[in-house]
């Protein structure tokens, strides 16, 4: 079943054990951790994040990496050093995750333009990507960006037909929202596929609303989502300019699990 949870990003840029232990305090009891920095993947450092999560019964689906940005350069070019190296790299967070209990990394990916006209590039790239996170008993998931090559629903229709059961995506509404996506229409198209989601509502007053404040149906494509793909986290991430206090955000989410739980009866 569908379960809510609220990424650490959201209260960025507090400290994310802070973040971590003030949603927690609040009651939200599913997380995606956002690492902020290298030494944040310190085993002592991921450990001290467990602890807080073990004192408040705190579950971590999947995590952000603070790299996102490198992933053009480092994964996406010619240079084959460099490409080993980032995969190297890479399995800090992969080491992490296992110790989080979190099953979903979250890849952006090349930007455009660049290399974004080879396909083949880029699936050999995720590929490599994505054999090296099974080894480890992760799941990496292509996240749906408005700067990259993902921004496209027809980019993201061809990476599922192409690799098949490999292609896994990340739904971010607001940033398909930005890349003048219809959300719901990327639910269709890639139905199973989708095995995490980052939701927000949208409307007149901007396209990253807390969920209730603008006119996206949340309900219906949660409905939706649970037919599709029903064992998804749907991660509350909103920009910090979009809620108030904390206490906002976890009211948010108390909205948000509500609507969720409505689903089961």
């Amino acid at each position: 079943m569908l379960k809510a949870g609220v990424s650490t990003a959201c209260l960025y840029p507090m400290p994310v054990e802070d973040a971590l232990y003030d949603l927690a305090l609040g009651g939200v009891q599913h997380v995606e951790i956002f690492i902020n920095t290298h030494s944040e993947l310190r085993r002592s450092f991921i450990m001290s994040l467990v602890d807080i999560m073990r004192r408040f019964d705190v579950s971590c689906r999947s995590l952000h990496p603070f790299t996102c940005e490198m992933e053009p350069m480092m994964f996406f070019s010619n240079y084959e050093r460099r490409l080993q190296d980032m995969l190297d790299y890479y399995r800090y967070y992969f080491a992490a995750m296992q110790a989080l209990g979190a099953e979903i990394f979250i890849l952006h990916g090349n930007k455009t333009p660049g290399n974004s006209g080879n396909i083949q590039l880029y699936l050999e790239r995720f590929s490599r990507l994505s054999e090296l996170g099974r080894e480890f008993g992760i799941t990496v998931a292509q996240e749906n960006v408005a700067r990259c090559t993902s921004r496209s629903l027809d980019f993201l229709r061809a990476m599922k037909q192409q690799l098949g059961k490999d292609a896994k995506f990340v739904l971010d509404v607001k940033q398909a929202v930005r890349s003048q996506e219809n959300p719901v229409a990327i639910l269709r198209a890639l139905g199973e596929s989708i095995v995490h989601v980052h939701i927000s509502d949208h409307g007149p007053y901007g396209d990253c609303l807390m969920v209730g404040n603008g006119n996206f149906h949340v309900k219906n494509f949660l409905q939706t989502l649970s037919e599709v793909s029903p064992d998804c986290s749907v991660m509350l991430e909103l920009y910090r300019s979009a809620f108030g206090s904390t206490a906002d955000l976890v009211q948010n989410y108390q909205i948000l699990n509500r609507m969720v739980q409505s689903l089961y009866g």
